[in-house]
């Protein structure tokens, strides 16, 4: 039997609970098929794969099919960079104001239809509804800012060093962008990465994760009513290897944009490196969640509720490493483990649940292996609520004791699983925080203002939650340090990535 994934007895749903998935569900493939999500978006026509394959999208709260997308390869992804090429010249020169307001049009679609997105949302990814319906919100959070800063790609005049000159700084668009974008948010992260991108007057070309094309679809259903001209906005479906490779490979791509793993980015940088593309990586993380002895305790365990169970444990952000300082450990200990054991665990569409499934098996595999070298290694495993009985389930779970050199202290968990470790003084937590290659988000709970700076200036990491488990916001620059990227999203920053400055020295006399 899996140590993870325990099967229970009495996993079945009640009546009420099989009404409200066989609801949800009907709900989520009526959009399906009343948006018509079948098809590919390029060149502003839904197309289908050239060989007319197609690529299963698959329920992971159920495990069954429930759609298919084009099975696109190279010609296709050639196809959309033509049309994205294509629509550049008169895109990028058309008057902010006007791309500004195909944004809000696209902003306003985003938010009539709210409840189909979620609904589709926990479909293909299974997360929640409640938390669908907020990364709903959080996509058009992102599309309202950039149709606001559109108009705000400033440039700059600087003082000449002769009477006879004069220096100004113009901001150009940087072209086509290619936005590879992940699964644990298959919406926002689509419109965090194109919004900036369509405000600045770049092209895109999206793909996305293959396990959750649909949102993408979706996203590109409402941007075609919305009145993006043909080739501004593509969406190709597919596998990663001969899509990417195209996109990586062109040199009319002028920009990548990627979020997932650190191992993956690597290898599309290295790809990247022939033509010299613009990057924006945000990769890998493995949150420190750092809980000093001045702290709340039960503010802290309510943060690292959130940051660690969110999503079930699927984001890069959530507190992969917990730290809590010798005089609270104990108590924080306990707390945590009943809160956790607390959680309701089952299909996103039944109401009240809190975690949902993994992405896919493979995912629970991972999660199998680090655990049970956690438990060889000497961790005590304290599990919480049981699974459904069908789907890509894992229980949540609080490991204490658990070694410093066990997997999960260096390899990232995406998972509802919550390692704990005991640290003695302010510098070993911050030497055990930066103890990894990555540096992506980080969290410090204490009462003391003083202490709580000094940390936050020595943590290697691009964003610090202070007393908060959630870091989220439309208008910060979120990106990470060492191999958790590269580049910023969000904010003037998040548009910044997406121009290039233009250096003009004029002779007046």
């Amino acid at each position: 039997m899996s140590s993870v994934a325990p099967k229970s007895a009495d996993g079945t749903p009640s009546n009420a609970n099989e009404t409200a998935i066989r609801e949800g569900r009907a709900r989520a493939r009526a959009v399906i098929r009343d948006w018509d999500l079948t098809r590919a978006y390029i060149n502003g026509e839904w197309r289908e794969a050239d060989s007319r394959e197609k690529l299963d999208v698959i329920d992971p709260a159920k495990g069954d099919v429930i759609g298919g997308v084009p099975f696109m390869r190279t010609s296709e992804a050639r196809r959309a960079i033509d049309a994205a090429s294509e629509a550049f010249p008169a895109w990028s020169t058309r008057l902010a104001k006007d791309r500004a307001a195909i944004l809000r049009r696209w902003r306003d679609l985003l938010e009539t239809h709210q409840e189909e997105l979620a609904s589709l949302i926990t479909l293909e990814q299974g997360k929640p509804y409640d938390q669908a319906m907020r990364e709903v919100v959080g996509a058009i959070a992102y599309a309202e800012w950039y149709s606001e800063e559109a108009k705000r790609a400033y440039g700059q005049t600087m003082p000449a060093t002769q009477r006879d000159r004069r220096v100004v700084v113009q901001k150009h668009a940087v072209g086509v962008v290619a936005a590879i974008t992940p699964w644990n948010f298959p919406l926002t992260m689509v419109v965090r990465k194109c919004a900036p991108a369509l405000a600045a007057g770049c092209t895109v070309v999206v793909k996305p994760a293959e396990d959750t094309p649909l949102s993408a679809l979706a996203a590109a259903k409402l941007a075609h009513q919305a009145g993006f001209p043909p080739g501004v906005f593509n969406v190709v479906t597919g596998l990663p290897q001969p899509i990417g490779e195209a996109l990586t490979g062109d040199e009319r791509v002028r920009m990548l944009s990627f979020t997932g793993s650190t191992e993956v980015g690597k290898r599309l940088m290295a790809q990247c490196a022939p033509t010299m593309k613009k990057l924006s990586l945000e990769l890998g993380g493995n949150a420190p969640f750092i809980v000093m002895d001045d702290a709340d305790i039960d503010v802290a365990v309510a943060g690292a509720m959130i940051s660690k169970f969110r999503n079930s444990g699927q984001t890069c952000v959530c507190a992969n490493r917990i730290f809590v300082q010798d005089g609270v450990y104990d108590a924080f200990v306990e707390k945590f483990i009943a809160a956790s054991n607390t959680q309701t665990i089952g299909n996103g569409f039944i109401p009240g649940m809190e975690l949902g499934p993994l992405i896919n098996r493979q995912a629970v595999a991972k999660v199998e292996r680090l655990v049970q070298n956690a438990q060889k290694a000497g961790a005590t495993l304290h599990y919480g609520a049981e699974l459904p009985a069908d789907g890509h389930f894992t229980r949540p779970l609080v490991m204490t004791d658990v070694p410093l050199d066990a997997d999960c202290f260096d390899e990232e968990l995406f998972a509802p699983v919550a390692p704990i470790y005991r640290f003695e003084t302010e510098d070993e937590a911050i030497t055990l925080a930066n103890r990894v290659r990555t540096g992506l988000s980080s969290y410090v709970y204490s009462r003391d203002v003083g202490r709580i700076q000094r940390i936050a200036d020595r943590l290697e990491a691009g964003v610090v939650g202070i007393n908060d488990g959630t870091t989220s916001h439309e208008g910060a620059p979120f990106g990470g340090v060492k191999e958790s990227g590269q580049g910023r999203e969000g904010g003037h920053w998040g548009l910044e990535e997406y121009l290039e400055p233009k250096y003009l020295n004029y002779a007046i006399g």
